[in-house]
């Protein structure tokens, strides 16, 4: 049975799926207004399941079983000529998604990805590090996201926690990876670029060229001034990088 999801969708036009990080829906939620508004285009933002106080049932428990709920998700709304777009680990279920070879998806965006592994350059864990530390490693410049966790109600302070429980699940705490994954990618067929913030702490921008060097053709390109999350930190700067990317690979013809 196909699990309850809770989706926004915002705008109109060339349809986006906008894939959100560790962090939680809230992190794209000013990219999606953004691109819906901009772009100009129609943005679904799903919230994985087990995010921001929703159900996540005891089968869907990895990657792939996201990326197969989203190709599913895309037949549903009847989306065609969709670019992908993910942060983080919402970036690892893009990749998952293009390893589906879904004929509705003509082009994605990889942000700061995790996934794979780069053993000169792995991944941080990030499970033993405090909201402070945490905050160094993922921001440019931490200090307009700064929140003092005694600062936040207890009902907050649990849906942090919870998000944090439901990211562990997926990644496979604590490699965040698939040791597989990035000898598969070498079968993405669809139009790729990987971009990442250039003050990434958590994956550093040599993990990022390892990934796009694992999909034919993929395009890599540093974004300034931003770390994990270029959404909140540089979000015109990767609105325009998404943007140029969609209108080069949008209308895409795919076989049925």
């Amino acid at each position: 049975m196909e699990p309850d999801l809770t989706f926004d969708r915002r705008g109109e036009g060339r349809p986006y799926l906008l894939l959100h990080g560790g962090a939680g829906p809230h992190s794209v939620a000013a990219f999606a207004e953004l691109l819906a508004g901009h772009g100009p285009g129609q943005v679904i933002t799903p919230t994985h399941p087990g995010f921001a106080g929703t159900p996540r049932p005891d089968g869907l428990d990895g990657i792939g079983g996201l990326a197969a709920l989203y190709r599913d998700l895309l037949d549903r709304l009847d989306l065609e000529d969709v670019t992908l777009v993910g942060n983080s680990i919402g970036g690892w279920i893009a990749a998952e998604l293009a390893l589906l070879h879904s004929p509705r998806v003509s082009a994605v965006v990889l942000v700061n990805a995790v996934g794979i592994a780069v053993d000169e350059s792995p991944i941080t864990d990030i499970f033993g590090l405090s909201p402070a530390e945490l905050s160094q490693l993922a921001y440019h410049d931490p200090a307009p996201f700064h929140v003092d966790p005694a600062s936040l109600s207890e009902q907050q302070s649990a849906a942090l926690a919870a998000n944090r429980r439901t990211l562990a699940v997926y990644g496979g705490s604590p490699s965040m990876g698939d040791p597989h994954l990035r000898a598969r990618l070498a079968d993405v067929t669809t139009p790729t670029l990987v971009l990442w913030g250039e003050s990434d702490g958590i994956v550093r921008p040599a993990y990022g060229r390892a990934y796009a060097e694992a999909i034919p053709g993929a395009e890599f390109h540093l974004i300034p001034a931003a770390g994990h999350l270029p959404q909140l930190e540089t979000p015109h700067q990767l609105l325009a990088h998404v943007r140029t990317f969609t209108e080069a690979h949008g209308q895409v013809t795919h076989p049925r």
